[in-house]
């Protein structure tokens, strides 16, 4: 079980970025893959989720900025961000969940079992 993020980096505000997401076969599409992210200091907080079937959830503090889609062909989940804010300055993490259970997306950080090691997104003029 492997999940590899690349495509963090450094920003201006109103900038874009589009985070990837590399999942092995085993973890990739049964369940739920969500992106999350940290600061230093506080609780891991869920950004964006995807189920199997295409079913998305985006956190209030994302929505209308960030979207989360996926590759099936490719086992790779994407976030692409724009409109980016020095708030949005964090750790980014995928993580997958492949057993499926609700058609609400999950984004709390206990609904998943696979994580990877993260990618920074820092935004700063």
């Amino acid at each position: 079980v492997q999940l590899v993020e690349s495509g963090g980096g450094l920003v201006q505000p109103g900038g874009s970025l589009r985070l990837s997401c590399v999942a092995s076969a085993y973890t990739y599409g049964s369940g739920y893959m969500a992106w999350f992210r940290q600061v230093p200091g506080k609780e891991r907080e869920g950004v964006a989720g995807i189920d199997h079937g295409g079913r998305i959830r985006l956190a209030d503090s994302v929505r209308g900025r960030f979207t989360i889609s996926k590759d099936d062909a490719k086992n790779t989940l994407y976030l692409q961000m724009d409109s980016l804010k020095p708030e949005d300055t964090a750790m980014y993490y995928c993580a997958a969940q492949y057993r499926w259970y609700s058609p609400i997306v999950p984004l709390e950080p206990s609904a998943y079992n696979n994580w990877g090691q993260g990618t920074q997104v820092t935004v700063s003029s």
